[in-house]
């Protein structure tokens, strides 16, 4: 039962992220300083971690985009179960 509300959970914060990438290139302009994209990242934070921590790691990451950080290859760290 756990399970089915986590995976609904992260459908239901996904959604918007897809949304976003659908109108993103016909309204923003800019190009994302880091790779993968804030917008993949935060997908698959949110598939490998879940709702929360996945939540955590792409703000984190969201906030970190600003011109006082280089950017560059930031993948989203596995879990400490998968190492």
């Amino acid at each position: 039962m756990w399970q089915k509300l986590k995976n609904a959970l992260v459908a239901a914060l996904i959604a918007p992220i897809r949304l976003y990438q659908l109108v993103h290139p016909y309204f923003f302009h800019g190009v994302c300083r880091f790779q993968p994209t804030c917008s993949n990242y935060a997908i698959e934070a949110l598939r490998l971690h879940g709702p929360i921590k996945g939540f955590y790691l792409a703000v984190f990451r969201v906030l970190r985009c600003n011109p006082f950080c280089k950017g560059g290859y930031d993948p989203v760290p596995l879990p400490k179960d998968k190492k």
